[in-house]
């Protein structure tokens, strides 16, 4: 246990569990809100530190009532429905959606501490009959080969984030239980919802599209996006790809230790398109690009060819120091292709040249590293990488 940190247990003990369920069941209202207001701090969640080093956020009651208010106007959630997660409830999106969306909406909730046990969680949504899914597109396609049609019957929708969803796992899902993955977008500082597809709203002869496969659909209520020059930050038009800034009232507060920016856009270093529609498309991530030789190499669009070729088992695009061309490009996937074969595979695509790794640079793993909330751990797989290509290069030396 770190210097500074207590057990809510050891706390309890001290106070008497007694005295503070008498205060609880008893006090009157205006002793248990005092010092309470909308701008008051209720929760810290730090960020998933996929790229970087954890923060912790601070989320006013303000920012979390704000995002469950949007998901309700687009979801229209009521008392019968009943939400099943298997998102982690450390995380922002397992805090605020599947924790305290289900007490305001005043619809039932289950969960299950498990995303890959398809099985039980095939068994819960029949059980529970549940109407809302929250995942992400790998442990969907789990549930597409492992749950029957029966099990999901009750699903009005399904929502999935945290990686991009690709085509052929949307494919399979919907087939499996003709029910569409709705992809999403948020991140922990907007607490955490920022946009989402949506079904079509249709009333008579009157549609309205609410989903668009390979975008993360409309910004929420109450949220504004835009994009800018990643250098001038001068703003960008529909259909030109760009930096994606976004504010509104689930910003945070801001980072524990650091005061808040006056400036109310929020900066996600994520390259996104905003198309003439208003659909959001997350393109690639500023962090997960490679400077080589001068010019700027996108990683997701390397791992979409890769994907295009190979199939849908896990994989992933690295960038590590190069003492020539500054950095290098490394695959780690897994599957049952070789190395070799994989980079004959990657050299039959429409890339440039230099975004294509080398041979040596590719490399089988039996499974890629990741975080507890679920998404791939980046900075684990750059040390996984660094490490793979320093026995490589020492076998070479010897």
């Amino acid at each position: 246990m770190g210097p500074g940190m207590v057990f809510i247990e050891d706390v309890l003990k001290e106070r008497g569990k007694l005295r503070e369920l008498i205060t609880a069941r008893f006090a009157p209202l205006w002793m248990l809100r005092a010092r309470r207001t909308p701008d008051s701090l209720p929760t810290v969640i730090f960020s998933s530190g996929s790229t970087g080093t954890p923060k912790g956020v601070m989320l006013s009651h303000y920012n979390i009532l704000s995002n469950i208010e949007a998901m309700a106007q687009v979801f229209w959630l009521g008392e019968r429905d009943r939400i099943v997660s298997v998102l982690p409830l450390f995380h922002s999106f397992g805090f605020t959606v599947t924790i305290w969306l289900p007490v305001v909406a005043g619809c039932g909730a289950a969960y299950h501490p498990n995303p890959t046990d398809a099985k039980a969680i095939g068994e819960l949504v029949e059980k529970y009959r549940g109407t809302f899914l929250l995942s992400t597109p790998t442990f969907c396609s789990g549930y597409a080969r492992r749950c029957t049609k029966e099990q999901f019957a009750s699903l009005r929708f399904v929502l999935v984030g945290a990686e991009k969803l690709r085509e052929s796992i949307a494919k399979q899902f919907e087939e499996a239980f003709g029910v569409e993955l709705l992809e999403g977008y948020g991140c922990t500082e907007m607490s955490p919802v920022v946009a989402v597809n949506v079904p079509n709203f249709e009333a008579g002869r009157d549609t309205q599209v609410g989903n668009k496969f390979g975008t993360v659909g409309h910004p929420l209520p109450g949220v504004a996006a835009k994009i800018v020059d990643p250098e001038t930050m001068e703003p960008r038009g529909a259909n030109q790809e760009g930096l994606l800034l976004v504010k509104g009232a689930n910003r945070m507060m801001g980072y524990v230790g650091a005061p808040r920016h006056e400036d109310d856009w929020y900066t996600t270093g994520d390259i996104a398109v905003l198309d003439d529609e208003g659909f959001l498309r997350i393109t690639d991530r500023l962090s997960r690009f490679s400077k080589i030789g001068g010019e700027m190499v996108p990683h997701l669009k390397i791992e979409d060819a890769l994907h295009g070729a190979l199939g849908d088992d896990p994989l992933v695009v690295v960038g590590i120091p190069d003492d020539k061309k500054g950095e290098r490009l490394v695959v780690l996937f897994t599957g049952p292709m070789t190395p070799a074969e994989v980079w004959g595979k990657l050299a039959e695509t429409d890339l440039p040249r230099l975004w294509v790794p080398k041979r040596e640079n590719i490399y089988c793993v039996d499974c890629l590293p990741t975080l507890g909330t679920g998404k791939l751990d980046l900075r684990g797989v750059r040390a996984r990488a660094e490490e793979l290509a320093r026995v490589i290069e020492g076998s070479v030396r010897e």
